[in-house]
């Protein structure tokens, strides 16, 4: 199975293409869970907004979106501001995050999908029990070993799970990862597996009120493989939205830490 190239996909300025767009996707997904013998209800689409400015994201919701990831917290945050009036429309928070600006998550997001360390962690429950709200949040998993990547190693999940039941704003619904960025699928498909497999260890001994239900696993450009694997969440951006002018290395905070992120052939 080849991974479609991002240039493939068509931009969608109005409800219409909004809608033809979201029904590719749909189809998609309805093909590669028939092909794992899974149920489509199973799988649920997060569209992907980021660099979207607020008129198309409009006309998204127009043709019937009511969710959204973002991966940079500050322009989630101001989207979030300036489109209040779509009460329901739940922001998801799926890029890293600093902890200086987890007061900033606390006060809008429904989702985080990118936790990886305690402190972090700590300052998003301060954050919530001061604004009396709760966040479901999910641990991002570095399943492709890639310095350039966050994300905890999979040797070191089962400690971290151990100690999230501390922070009781936080509500755990399982695990995300970032597959290797490439155009192969052998490449890509074994760190859906492993992502999989991990999820079925840390089931049998997650402690109470920690749910390893959730699976977000898979981009644009190579959400069937991770279906085929068991995502139960697909993060979708440019093959709803279309084509990015911003690449990919724009999202990457590590490149301005010094490190080089990987090549990117496969996104959201």
């Amino acid at each position: 199975m080849d991974l479609p190239h991002s240039t493939h996909y068509p931009a969608a300025h109005s409800v219409e293409d909004f809608r033809r767009n979201v029904a590719a996707v749909r189809d998609r997904i309805a093909a590669a869970c028939r092909r794992a013998g899974r149920d489509p209800a199973e799988v649920r689409l997060l569209p992907v907004s980021k660099t979207v400015p607020e008129a198309r994201i409009r006309l998204a919701y127009a043709a019937g979106l009511r969710e959204l990831g973002e991966n940079k917290v500050q322009e989630a945050e101001g989207k979030a501001a300036a489109m209040a009036d779509l009460a329901d429309l739940r922001w998801s928070v799926i890029g890293h995050l600093q902890t200086n600006k987890a007061k900033l998550v606390a006060r809008f997001a429904s989702e985080f999908q990118a936790l990886d360390s305690l402190r972090v962690a700590e300052a998003l429950d301060r954050r919530l029990q001061a604004e009396g709200r709760g966040l479901d949040v999910l641990m991002q998993v570095n399943t492709s070993n890639e310095a350039s990547k966050f994300g905890l190693p999979p040797d070191d999940v089962a400690r971290f799970v151990r100690q999230l039941p501390a922070f009781s704003a936080l509500r755990v619904r399982g695990l995300m990862t970032l597959a290797l960025f490439s155009a192969d699928p052998a490449l890509v498909r074994p760190c859906f597996v492993r992502l999989r497999e991990l999820r079925e260890r840390l089931r049998q001994q997650a402690p109470q009120g920690v749910a390893m239900d959730e699976l977000s696993m898979g981009m644009s450009g190579d959400f069937e493989l991770a279906i085929e694997e068991g995502a139960t969440v697909v993060r979708v951006g440019q093959a709803i939205f279309g084509a990015r002018d911003v690449p990919d290395n724009h999202y990457w905070p590590e490149a301005r830490l010094g490190r080089q992120p990987g090549p990117t052939l496969s996104s959201t």
